[in-house]
């Protein structure tokens, strides 16, 4: 054929017309929802998933385990600076799991060409349900807190007629000496109670998170998926387990509550897992139905973390008075926190 025969006009056009066919193609033919079929190796992906199994188990037992031995391993106790450096190594991870590993995922499955364009493609709902996790963790917190605030002030004062209510650790005489006990005795409750709160709402989070990472790894039957995750969440587990376990020492809880929530962190990943090789016939991580409730359970879990990370644990110890006249531990736990989040960050590069 001739085409020099033809306007060159014409040729453009012929050519714009082409590529305007074949662009849709190329784009749809990189979009498959279809499971990738290459990677997979179901004898060699269930040996990964076992040793997974173990290695985040002995992790996480390890890792909630330390701060409660604060009391045989003096270096370990809530009243040493190095326990605030180590808190907050563990806060960076947990800040930077929820802000780089958790809600990218659940922007990745809420805006995936897999699922349905209306409704979940006309408004951001990956950042919307990570807003309203975040406000109902801090309603959790303060309405806890104030709960346990008026329970244990019902415990601790009897009326005494037109005077209204006087503490029990009080007495008519010394009325000042008192009085400046008092007032330390309340503030060490609150601050009991604020912890205990802390502990028990960062454990909720913990476990909606860890139970989906588990069963999505559970499930998947690649070898190259799994096995960068599990050098990832094993440090993560570990980690976040130290902050949790911190959390946990400085509520001063009972041995058998410490016990069940130590044993509570430590089973989640593990028993996520095990529900995922149960299911790995059966699931399929491209379907919309698994996507849209994988997508929305990381929101909440990323919402929750964030929360817990920036306002239960960092400020509560940065802005503590310990913390604030001491310049040297400032610097140290500032330090920590950005080793914290960085090294968690960079194993995104990987997992």
């Amino acid at each position: 054929m001739n085409f020099q025969s033809y306007p060159r006009g014409w040729i453009c056009k012929m050519v714009f017309l082409a590529f305007l066919v074949l662009l849709p193609t190329a784009v749809l033919g990189e979009c498959t929802c279809e499971a990738d079929e290459e990677d997979r190796n179901k004898s060699l992906a269930l040996k990964y998933k076992l040793a997974a199994l173990a290695s985040i188990l002995v992790a996480s037992a390890i890792g909630v385990c330390l701060p409660v031995l604060g009391k045989t391993i003096p270096a370990l106790s809530p009243e040493r600076s190095f326990f605030f450096i180590i808190k907050a190594f563990a806060a960076g991870v947990i800040l930077s799991t929820g802000f780089i590993h958790v809600l990218p995922d659940a922007f990745e499955n809420l805006t995936s060409p897999c699922i349905s364009a209306h409704p979940w493609g006309d408004f951001p709902f990956t950042g919307f349900v990570a807003m309203v996790a975040a406000i109902g963790t801090l309603m959790v917190d303060t309405y806890a807190t104030s709960y346990y605030s008026k329970k244990s002030s019902g415990k601790t004062e009897i009326p005494t007629g037109e005077e209204g209510v006087v503490p029990l650790h009080t007495h008519a005489t010394h009325g000042h000496a008192h009085g400046a006990v008092s007032m330390e005795t309340d503030s060490g409750e609150t601050q009991l109670l604020r912890h205990r709160v802390i502990s028990q709402v960062l454990e909720l989070g913990i476990i909606v998170h860890s139970v989906i990472i588990g069963i999505a790894l559970g499930a998947s039957e690649s070898p190259k998926t799994i096995k960068p995750l599990i050098a990832a969440l094993t440090f993560h587990q570990f980690f976040e387990g130290i902050g949790l376990g911190g959390c946990i020492t400085q509520a001063k809880f009972k041995s058998c509550a410490i016990a069940i929530m130590a044993l509570f962190f430590s089973l989640t990943t593990p028993i996520g897992i095990v529900i995922g090789i149960g299911i790995t016939n059966i699931y399929s991580e491209t379907s919309p139905d698994a996507l849209i409730v994988e997508g929305i359970f990381n929101s909440a879990s990323a919402g929750i973390l964030i929360y817990m990370a920036l306002v239960d644990l960092l400020s509560a110890d940065f802005m503590s008075p310990r913390m604030q006249s001491n310049g040297k531990l400032q610097l140290g736990a500032n330090i920590s926190l950005l080793l914290g989040a960085g090294s968690m960050s960079l194993l995104a590069k990987w997992a």
